[in-house]
């Protein structure tokens, strides 16, 4: 099937706070759609929910870039060993994916994220008693930013004072929004993240702790089931998607909640519809857009569409979780929706590990927030309000008036 791709335009600040009418004049031209995306790369756009769940249930569409056709796809790796970034459970497939995620997984159950609650609380209470008395805020850097930052850290054993480095180093890398990243600036990021953790991993290795860091050094060299780039690898990837995605759960969440002030009244009345509400935000505006990267081992046809092999496949999550055929009014921000099953955290073998606890920080994150913020209001229009361009979505910055409460 010859089409001509169609532009996603990252570069233009509107498409960007608000990509959702091109994204469903896509879903609606077809349920495959071929799209120039961030940085020129071109892919294909899989719009529809049901052909979603099938496309990421596809052994023949691997997670593994190496697979891809497109070199610009390893261009944006560091040219320092470039694929020493990929040995994660992120990246690959089985059997050393299922080996991988294995080894991580008792981390993230639902049981062991249980657990984590009282210490989350306490440091959302921290964060906000900072703020509470001045009666203003901006909302991703003062909150939804060092919270996720300060679990994920707490939880790896990584000491919180080093998070602004490794926050700087992984914008270089991967927050680079329309553009290819610059290779000198990618390659000195990776350098230091590398000598960071490399470091990191050395003094756990002789002092070992109560965390996951010493736990899967333990079973690297006790049970040879980790090499070195794989444990390099994997504490990059379980230190930055440890709160990336769920800084842009809280704001994104807390913004739509300020745009529909029927939804806020009705969650401040009722706060036994959070566990929904937080279903709801990431279906009506995920942290991930537009979707989730695929790359075809061999010819493949989805939905009737013919791909050739080595093409790069976008199961685009953010259109398909606004797919009518399965959401009933689709556009419309339902924190009561019942029956939310969406594809923000993916779906299959590498469903995100990391569901359970990026839930928890977002329910104790826009509650607490909402208990102790009343009157919480945007200080600008709706419409200044900056969202990061590219694939990780969320506002970059948001700004709020709010009066004072009592603690807790």
């Amino acid at each position: 099937m010859s089409q001509q791709p169609v532009l996603l335009p990252y570069g233009d600040p509107a498409f960007v706070a608000d990509p959702f009418p091109l994204y469903q004049q896509l879903r609606e031209d077809g349920p495959v759609r071929r799209a120039v995306i961030a940085g020129g790369l071109e892919a294909w756009l899989v719009t529809r929910y049901e052909d979603g769940i099938v496309a990421l249930s596809d052994p023949r569409l691997s997670s593994d870039v190496r697979d891809a056709s497109d070199p610009q796809l390893m261009q944006r790796l560091p040219a320092t060993e470039p694929e020493s970034m990929l040995r994660n459970m992120l990246r690959s497939d089985p059997p050393d994916h299922t080996r991988l995620r294995r080894l991580v997984s008792k981390a993230f159950t639902a049981r062991r994220v249980a657990e984590l609650q009282p210490r989350v609380q306490a440091i959302t209470d921290r964060l906000l008693d900072a703020i509470v008395p001045v009666g203003r805020a901006d909302l991703v850097e003062d909150f939804a930013l060092p919270l996720p930052v300060t679990v994920i850290s707490e939880l790896l054993g990584v000491p919180v004072a080093d998070r602004h480095d490794f926050q700087r180093w992984t914008d270089d890398m991967i927050l680079q929004g329309a553009e290819l990243p610059d290779p000198a600036q990618m390659d000195a990021a990776w350098r230091q993240m590398h000598s960071y953790l490399t470091g990191l991993l050395e003094a756990k290795r002789a002092r070992p702790g109560d965390d996951l860091l010493s736990a899967l050094i333990t079973t690297r060299d006790e049970e040879h089931r980790l090499d070195e780039d794989e444990l390099i690898a994997m504490a990059f990837l379980l230190l930055v998607a440890g709160y990336i995605t769920t800084v842009n759960l809280i704001g994104s969440g807390i913004a739509a909640l300020l745009a529909h002030p029927d939804q806020l009244r009705m969650l401040r009345e009722d706060p036994a519809l959070l566990p929904g509400a937080i279903e709801e935000f990431l279906r009506y505006d995920g942290p991930v857009s537009p979707g989730i990267a695929r790359f075809a081992r061999e010819d493949v046809s989805i939905a009737g569409v013919a791909l050739p092999r080595g093409a790069t496949v976008l199961v685009a999550c953010a259109i398909a979780d606004r797919d009518p055929a399965r959401f009933s009014e689709p556009d419309r921000l339902d924190i009561t929706r019942q029956d939310n099953t969406h594809l923000a955290f993916g779906h299959g073998i590498h469903y995100c590990l990391g569901a359970p606890l990026a839930r928890l920080e977002g329910k104790i994150a826009i509650g607490t927030a909402l208990r102790r913020l009343p009157h919480l209001t945007l200080a600008v229009p709706p419409g200044e309000l900056q969202w990061r361009p590219g694939g990780l979505r969320g506002p970059e910055r948001l700004p709020v008036t709010f009066t004072s409460a009592d603690p807790n």
